[in-house]
């Protein structure tokens, strides 16, 4: 038998391959992570943990207006200081980094602070020159943001520089309409910056409820945030004040101070060596992997977002434990895709799980859709419009509920624990001899008739 460096070495300690290290190491397993930027992945370090920071920040600006209606004394002008919450947020993001790398060293992972490419089956070339050889390599890279290649493209950011900006633009244009876009759109407004949301199609946060996302549209065209459809970016000039004129299809150009790009991610398999190795790539470049998250190499495998199936940390969390539990810890594990919640956090955030009214006419025919729509008790007191909408759809044979759909003040928080109930087939009439909890918005879910 031949023998290795490790039995496992991991290319990348985003929430994927920590997991798969941690549980490898348990289960007895002698294992390396290597990772170039820093322990923790998109998700902790410049994704969904510092993003809903900023999120939970911006609401404050509606809070405190609200705060008067409910009797406090709140000054109609209130200073905001976003080098304040920057810096706390990043601070926050330093210590999950320590605590990420404090984890994987208790539990004898060795890390690796350098990048890591595939030299073959079973080896690896480090930053350095080094060469290591494993048993078995997982690769858990993640992707990173797509930069349309229009003239002018160098002047824009991402998401990942959003969290580093020195200040609030005035004026701000974010391309794309997926939930990075519809988040940062909010934060944006809320931080009293003027949004335009461009995109090249008709659509926002395609692959949610209809009903659901044409709310949000709504409501953040209230607020005053801009869209553009059938947009099509064509470049971006620098003038000579520092601002940008950006030129798109269909529409005149429009000057800001930031274009921020939110046009979809691409797993970073360039330049990983995995040619090497055998490993096939799908025509998006992601690495193609059968249900125990194996590549075509029988040695490599991949999880998370590197593999493109579903792009959200819990999933990615999912396969990296049931990676080190089929291979390390004799317990084969495969992750259950049906019937995953997902939220966007915008303002106010959506929230989903199971199948939208259009996905469940298709698969199933007969459908029965029960919703509804009401302005929560807060938002009463406080003189603000904005409705909530819940949405339940039903198998019009079985009753079964399918898919829960909702936008409001805290609905994903509220759908986790009406997950739970999807995923285990409840009906609507098991759903209907629940007492309500009252008063509450959830309440909601069991009083649709």
């Amino acid at each position: 038998m031949a023998e290795y460096d490790y039995d496992l070495f991991v290319i990348g300690a985003g929430s994927g391959g920590t997991r798969a290290s941690r549980v490898s190491a348990a289960h007895g397993a002698r294992v390396a992570v290597a990772e170039e930027y820093r322990v923790g992945g998109t998700c902790v370090i410049r994704g969904c943990v510092p993003k809903k920071l900023l999120v939970y920040g911006a609401h404050f600006a509606e809070d405190l207006k609200d705060a008067r209606r409910f009797g406090w004394q709140v000054p109609s002008e209130c200073e905001f200081s976003w080098e304040t919450l920057r810096d706390n947020v990043l601070s926050e993001v330093d210590r999950l980094n320590g605590a990420y790398k404090k984890t994987l060293e208790s539990h004898d992972v060795e890390i690796i602070d350098q990048r890591a490419v595939v030299t073959g089956p079973h080896s690896v070339r480090l930053a350095d020159g080094t060469e290591k050889t494993a048993e078995r390599i997982l690769i858990a890279v993640g992707a990173h943001p797509a930069v349309p290649s229009c003239p002018g493209h160098e002047h824009g950011i991402t998401s990942n520089e959003a969290f580093h900006l020195d200040s609030i633009p005035k004026r701000v244009l974010i391309a794309g309409a997926g939930y990075i876009a519809n988040e940062f759109a909010g934060v944006f407004h809320q931080f009293g910056a003027h949004v335009t949301l461009i995109n090249r199609s008709k659509e926002i946060l395609r692959g949610y409820d209809l009903t659901i996302r044409d709310r949000l549209l709504q409501i953040s065209m209230m607020k005053g945030i801009d869209f553009r459809f059938d947009a099509t970016f064509e470049g971006i000039e620098k003038q000579a004040d520092g601002s940008l004129l950006v030129s798109m299809s269909g529409h005149a150009p429009i000057e800001v101070d930031l274009v921020m790009f939110a046009t979809g991610r691409v797993p970073n398999t360039h330049g990983l060596g995995l040619e090497t190795a055998g490993v096939e790539l799908d025509d998006q470049g992601a690495i193609k992997v059968d249900e125990d998250n194996r590549s075509t190499c029988p040695s490599i495998y991949a999880v998370g977002d590197v593999t493109n199936r579903v792009q959200l940390t819990p999933v990615a969390i999912r396969e990296g434990q049931a990676f080190a539990d089929t291979i390390f810890g004799n317990k084969p594990t495969k992750v259950d895709y049906d019937c995953i919640p997902a939220a966007v956090f915008s303002h106010p955030p959506m929230a989903g799980v199971g199948l939208t009214e259009a996905q469940a006419k298709q698969k199933l025919g007969s459908v029965r859709v029960y919703t509804s729509d009401f302005r929560p008790m807060k938002n009463v007191l406080a003189g603000r419009d904005e409705r909530a909408l819940y949405k339940m759809v039903c198998d019009g044979d079985t009753d079964r509920v399918v898919g829960l759909h909702m936008i409001g003040p805290d609905v994903p928080e509220i759908l986790q624990a009406a997950a739970v109930a999807v995923k285990a087939g409840l009906t609507k009439a098991q759903f209907d001899a629940t007492v309500a909890l009252h008063p509450t918005m959830a309440e909601e879910l069991v009083l649709m008739r």
